[in-house]
């Protein structure tokens, strides 16, 4: 019920980034051609891109959902963590088609191959409530994907930032373009780009660490330890181990006991271990517990944690 939820919270934030930005792409494109903006119409291909991997990333979170089998024992939640990277690789490509075309117009500009006089007002009130819109669809977005957490949901939050940034920058360049400072609107649109760009650089790079088990090692490390402090008959913790699947963690886990100890007692402890640390942290899918005798005469706190 839990993971359904959690799919439902998921599509709820894609579908509203999805309606949101396809009447953006409209108006944006529509209104920054007719109000002669190169900033808004920088800022209306920026959305039309959202429309085309809001609509990815939907299908990848739909596939995300589908129960483990045989090939994918853990499920399939890495999906989201991949529809994250696409996110990132769409809007590194906006961003370089934004800035291409709004240097073209500077240049066409300074050498008076343009008739370029500024921007119409309706450009400007496009632009601001863009900005409104996005505001608040970024905390909303923010907040659930941090409540779910799922990758892709929370690039689509940073998307949406992005946009404020972009629309903001849209809005200055078209009231200066206003003023008579004409080249300050396509420059307003190169300036987009880099947002843009960066933003997706930012993406790509925290998607990819999780695809690559790149999990907080030294917290989940110290999480562990105090959870498991009370449990007596625990008497070293060798190693961690953590592996990241989707918003979800596998923990491997070595620990020592007394080796008087018989394999059903042993068995017994390694149970304590693992309901332990499934009640106490969230987000985690299994736990393997592997335990042997103590090998040191140590006592428990002088024996360092090796986490990987």
């Amino acid at each position: 019920m839990k993971a359904l939820t959690r799919e439902k919270q998921s599509n709820r934030a894609v579908n509203v980034g999805l309606g949101s930005n396809i009447i953006l792409s409209v108006l944006k494109t529509v209104f920054g051609a007719i109000g002669f903006s190169p900033a808004l119409v920088a800022d209306g291909i920026n959305s039309i891109s959202d429309v085309i991997y809001y609509i990815v990333v939907k299908i990848f979170i739909k596939l995300s959902s589908k129960p483990p089998d045989v090939e994918h024992p853990y499920g399939h939640t890495q999906l989201e963590t991949i529809s994250a990277i696409i996110v990132g690789s769409f809007i590194i490509t906006t961003a370089l088609a934004i800035f291409w075309n709004s240097i073209s117009t500077v240049f066409e500009l300074i050498k008076g191959e343009s008739d370029f006089q500024g921007s119409h007002y309706i450009a400007l009130w496009v632009a601001l409530f863009t900005v409104l819109l996005k505001i608040v669809l970024s905390r909303w977005t923010f907040k659930l994907g941090k409540d779910i957490k799922n990758a892709a949901v929370l690039a689509l939050a940073q998307d949406h930032r992005n946009d404020i940034l972009a629309a903001s920058a849209a809005v200055i360049g078209i009231f200066l373009g206003k003023l008579g400072f004409v080249l300050v609107d396509p420059l307003a649109g190169a300036f987009v780009s880099i947002i843009i760009f960066n933003t997706g650089v930012v993406i790509i790079r925290e998607s990819s660490e999780d695809l690559m088990d790149a999990v907080p090692s030294e917290a989940l490390c110290n999480s562990i330890e105090e959870i498991l402090s009370p449990v007596k008959e625990v008497m070293e913790i060798e190693d961690i181990h953590a592996h990241r699947f989707g918003p979800y963690f596998v923990i491997n886990l070595t620990i020592g006991i007394d080796g008087n100890l018989n394999i059903k007692e042993g068995d017994r402890i390694a149970t304590v271990v693992e309901d332990l640390i499934k009640e106490k942290l969230e987000y985690i899918r299994k736990v393997y517990v592997h335990y042997h005798p103590e090998h040191s005469t140590k006592k428990r706190k002088e024996i360092g944690i090796i986490c990987e």
